[in-house]
C-alpha cells in the first residue's frame, strides 16, 4: 500500500507489450496528431488572414480550433513519447498538469459550443438583432467567459483530485492522466468529496445541454417555416456542422464519465477515451469545412499565399 506523499510518478497504460505494436501505435497517434495540427492550423490561418471571415461565427470557430489544438497536444504527445521509448512513466507534477490542462480545455470547449449555439440561434431566429447582440465586444466577453469558466472548473477538479490520499498504487489504467482512473487509486472513503465536485460539473454540463437543446428546437422551428428552399439550405449548412460537433463531444464525453460501473473494462475505457479526447479535435476541422464554401475558399487562399510567400522568399535568398 502507498500514499500520495510517497508517489513521485504514475505509470500510464501500455497499449501493447511487443515493440512492433508499440511502434504501430506511435505511428497511428502521430498521423492523427499531424492531421489535427494541419486541420486546425488551416482554420486558424484562414480565419486570421481572410477579412471576410471576421464575423462572430468564425471568431468562435477560431477559438474552438485553439482549444482543439490545446486538448490534443495535452494528451497525445506524451503517449507517443512513451510508445517510442517503451516507457509508461509520467511524473506526479506532469500528471497534475495534464489533468488541469485537459479539464480546462475540454470544459472551455463545452462552454464555447454553448456560446456557438447562441450565435446560431441569434443569426437565424433574431437576425435583425444579430449585430447588436453579437458585437465585437460581446463576442470577446463570451469567449473570455468560456475560457475563464474552464480555468475555474479545472482548478476545482485538479485541487480536489490531487488532494485525495492515494492508497491503491500508482498505475493509471489509461494512456493519459484521466480523473476517473486516478480516483480508482484513492482511498474508498475519499469518494464523497469527489462526488460533490462531480455534481457541480454535472449541473453546469446539464445547464449547457438544456440551453443547446432548446436553442436548436427554436432554430429548427424557424428554419422549417422558411418559404425559400435556398434559405433553409443555407441555415442548415451553418447549423449542422455545429450540431454534429456537439453530438460527438457530448455522446463520447458523457459515456466516458457517466457510464454504469458494470460497463467498465480496460478495453472499453481506452476506446471511449480515444473517442472523446483524440477524435473530436481531429475531425472538427473536417466537419466544419465539409459544407462551408467560405471556409474552403479561405483555405485555398491561405495555401496559395503560403506558396507565393515561399517562392518570394526563395527568390530573395538567391538574389
Amino acid at each position: 500500500m502507498s500514499n500520495s506523499s510517497s508517489i513521485t510518478e504514475f505509470l500510464l497504460l501500455a497499449f501493447a507489450d511487443t515493440r512492433e505494436l508499440q511502434l504501430l501505435h506511435f505511428a497511428l497517434f502521430l498521423g492523427i496528431y499531424l492531421a489535427a495540427l494541419l486541420g486546425n492550423g488551416l482554420i486558424l490561418t484562414a480565419i486570421a488572414c481572410d477579412h471576410h471571415l471576421h464575423t462572430p461565427m468564425y471568431f468562435f470557430l477560431l477559438n474552438l480550433a485553439l482549444l482543439d489544438l490545446g486538448s490534443i497536444s495535452t494528451t497525445v504527445p506524451k503517449a507517443m513519447d512513451n510508445y517510442l521509448w517503451d516507457s509508461r512513466a509520467i511524473s506526479y507534477s506532469g500528471c497534475a498538469a495534464q489533468v488541469f490542462l485537459f479539464v480546462f480545455l475540454i470544459s472551455a470547449e463545452y462552454y464555447l459550443l454553448t456560446v456557438m449555439a447562441y450565435d446560431r440561434y441569434t443569426a437565424i431566429c433574431k437576425p435583425l438583432c444579430y449585430e447588436i447582440l453579437l458585437g465585437s465586444r460581446a463576442c470577446a466577453q463570451m469567449a473570455a467567459a468560456a475560457w475563464g469558466s474552464g480555468v475555474l472548473y479545472a482548478v476545482l477538479q485538479s485541487v480536489n483530485t490531487f488532494s485525495l490520499p492515494l492508497c491503491q498504487g500508482n498505475a493509471v489504467d489509461q494512456f493519459f492522466c484521466e480523473i476517473p482512473q486516478i480516483l480508482k487509486l484513492t482511498c474508498s472513503h475519499s469518494y464523497l468529496r469527489e462526488f460533490w465536485v462531480l455534481m457541480v460539473g454535472i449541473c453546469f454540463a446539464s445547464g449547457c445541454f438544456v440551453f443547446i437543446f432548446f436553442s436548436y428546437v427554436q432554430i429548427f422551428r424557424v428554419v422549417l417555416r422558411m418559404p425559400s428552399e435556398q434559405g433553409r439550405h443555407k441555415a442548415f449548412s451553418t447549423c449542422l456542422p455545429h450540431l454534429a460537433v456537439v453530438s460527438l463531444f457530448l455522446c463520447t464525453g458523457f459515456f466516458a464519465y457517466l457510464k454504469p460501473p458494470y460497463l467498465s473494462s480496460p478495453t472499453l475505457d481506452l476506446m471511449v477515451a480515444v473517442l472523446y479526447s483524440v477524435v473530436p479535435p481531429s475531425f472538427n476541422p473536417l466537419i466544419y469545412s465539409m459544407r462551408n464554401k467560405e471556409l474552403k475558399g479561405a483555405f485555398k487562399k491561405a495555401i496559395l499565399c503560403l506558396f507565393l510567400n515561399r517562392d518570394k522568399l526563395h527568390l530573395f535568398l538567391h538574389k
